[in-house]
């Protein structure tokens, strides 16, 4: 029964295409996907990142107000004009949004003061005030001293903290111990709405409760207290602004919290973020083009988008070795099935002539001499070919399996090759075949597999060979040591697009002299030879010229 190709075995190439365009549908939509949530992600970030620009921007002000600021406590009111420059330069210098200093060098007493606040009888005032800053000149100027004669306003900054001092030393209670906070509290205003800030040292608790013994008049005579009361005036516009995402925010500025811009183009995206303590009157204004977010866009897209792109060229891959395994089991298929049938004309054609002669030795009632004769011949011949077709088989499998060892004997090439000529020529009378040694006598092979190697090249030479054109020429060189073998014919050739196939179990060249059939096995059964001997075979072609086979086999002697 004959096998139908087509039904046998089928690509479903529609599936595989169908497979791709999913996949790449699939691809396309992440892609769009993966872009607008990058554009959603940056988006957000333009409106939270600005907490850090903050927090980085206002960080030295945080430095300045928490830890610089309290060390003027550390005097313990004894500051004089020139400690008091030396402090004021190094916080300057630190930190370029103080533009000036005024320091009140201050004293406490129980009496009435000229020039200060007096309040729940105690007495507190300047002794002298300095002013120290940028655009000063000199460095510092005197601003007052008591021995001035001359009424001076000290200043609404002075009198609130000194109005702060009395109240707190008037509510204090001595048994307890005021906590840190509670005394840098009181000892400090912030005022944002002239971005100052006035300190005065912190007494020590035993100050505290001679302060409270002022107010209570247990003390005599007046003694004086020293207390120091600086006011720093700050520039909202000297904070060094950080920009902690610059590929993020195009530009980032200082305004007043009240500022509206004029312009409201769409092609720019603002967020804004209030300053705090003395600068609570300003905020960060930030602002970017579309155009220049969309470069941070891309950015955060890129690494998502290389990762699909992976993915998909994976997935492609795997389809791309779908259909290749599927094309190789096709073309499998078709070796596999062109063998089958033609292994089996190689076997019907001699089964048949012995069954033929059989039945005819069978139905004759009797049979001459000749007759026997020739019967005889003819079923010998016919086992002989089903042996030999059964043993190539066997062979075959044999050395691909590396089942089988070789034989090492010492073999003489001219009679290898003369014996290989005799045996071809009582075959094929018109086969014409010469041959030419060089450079040794014998070497060391297993001569059974170099004769079927020599058998299977001279018989295709034979068979692919026009009727007058049946010539081969066999060549048996020493080069460089190793022997090189040249198997020249002049038959019909073969294309340059099939000499990549001819190697290839089950492959059959379509021409007219493969139209009987053939089983497809003769130079994969010459390759696995070669390579069993840890040899090499080429060959070159053109087509109505000929072809030459070259084997290079290893030396031994």
């Amino acid at each position: 029964m004959a096998l139908d190709k087509k039904s046998s075995y089928r690509k479903n190439s529609s599936l595989g295409i169908t497979f791709i365009v999913l996949i790449s549908i699939l691809f396309i939509l992440s892609l769009f996907l993966a872009f607008n949530y990058s554009k959603k992600s940056i988006e957000n970030d333009f409106v939270s990142e600005k907490v850090n620009v903050l927090e980085q921007s206002i960080k030295p002000y945080n430095d300045f107000f928490q830890n610089k600021m309290p060390e003027v406590s550390y005097y313990n009111g004894f500051l004089d004009s020139s400690t008091a420059a030396k402090f004021v330069d190094t916080v300057m210098l630190k930190y370029p949004f103080i533009s000036k200093v005024t320091f009140y060098d201050t004293e406490v007493k129980n009496v009435p003061v000229k020039d200060g606040i007096n309040a729940n009888h105690l007495g507190i005032g300047p002794k002298s005030i300095y002013q120290f800053g940028k655009g000063v000149k000199p460095d510092s100027v005197k601003l007052y001293s008591e021995d001035d004669t001359r009424s001076f306003n000290v200043g609404s900054d002075f009198n609130a903290i000194a109005i702060k001092l009395a109240t707190f030393v008037e509510d204090l209670d001595t048994v307890s111990v005021p906590k840190q906070e509670e005394l840098f509290t009181n000892f400090s205003i912030v005022n944002s709405n002239e971005n100052k800030i006035t300190y005065l040292n912190i007494p020590s608790r035993d100050d505290l409760r001679t302060y409270k013994d002022m107010i209570r008049r247990k003390l005599s005579p007046s003694p004086v207290y020293q207390q120091d009361v600086l006011v720093f005036k700050l520039d909202a516009n000297q904070i060094k602004i950080v920009n902690t995402r610059p590929l993020l925010y195009q530009t980032i500025r200082i305004e007043p919290l009240t500022y509206d811009p004029i312009d409201t183009s769409d092609e720019n995206i603002t967020t804004e973020i209030a300053l705090p303590g003395a600068f609570s009157d300003f905020k960060l204004y930030l602002v970017s083009s579309k155009s220049y977010i969309k470069k941070e866009i891309f950015i955060y897209f890129m690494p998502i988008a290389l990762l699909l792109l992976l993915v998909y060229g994976v997935l492609l891959l795997v389809a791309f070795l779908i259909y290749r395994n599927l094309n190789i089991n096709s073309k499998m298929f078709k070796l596999q099935y062109d063998f089958v049938n033609n292994l089996t004309h190689e076997f019907k054609t001699p089964v048949s002539v012995i069954k033929i002669a059989g039945n005819n030795i069978k139905s004759a009632p009797s049979l001459s001499a000749r007759e026997q004769q020739l019967y005889g011949k003819i079923l010998d011949e016919e086992a002989d070919k089903l042996n030999g077709l059964m043993n190539k088989l066997l062979a075959f499998t044999q050395i691909e399996n590396k089942a089988i060892k070789l034989n090492q004997e010492e073999v003489n090439i001219v009679d290898f090759i003369e014996s290989t000529i005799e045996s071809h020529t009582l075959k094929h009378p018109d086969f014409k075949i010469t041959y030419e040694v060089a450079g040794f006598k014998t070497f060391i092979t297993d001569p059974v597999l170099l004769g079927s190697l020599f058998d299977n090249l001279a018989e295709n030479a034979y068979k692919y060979s026009k009727p007058d054109q049946k010539k081969l020429h066999i060549s048996a060189k020493l080069i460089k040591g190793v022997l090189v073998f040249r198997f020249t014919d002049k038959g019909i050739g073969i294309a340059s697009s099939e000499l990549n196939n001819i190697f290839k179990k089950f492959f059959r060249i379509q021409n007219e002299y493969n139209q009987m059939g053939s089983v497809g096995l003769g130079l994969a059964f010459c390759k696995e030879l070669v390579n069993f001997m840890d040899g090499e075979i080429t060959v070159k072609s053109k087509v109505g010229s000929g072809t030459e086979f070259k084997i290079v086999l290893p030396y031994n002697n």
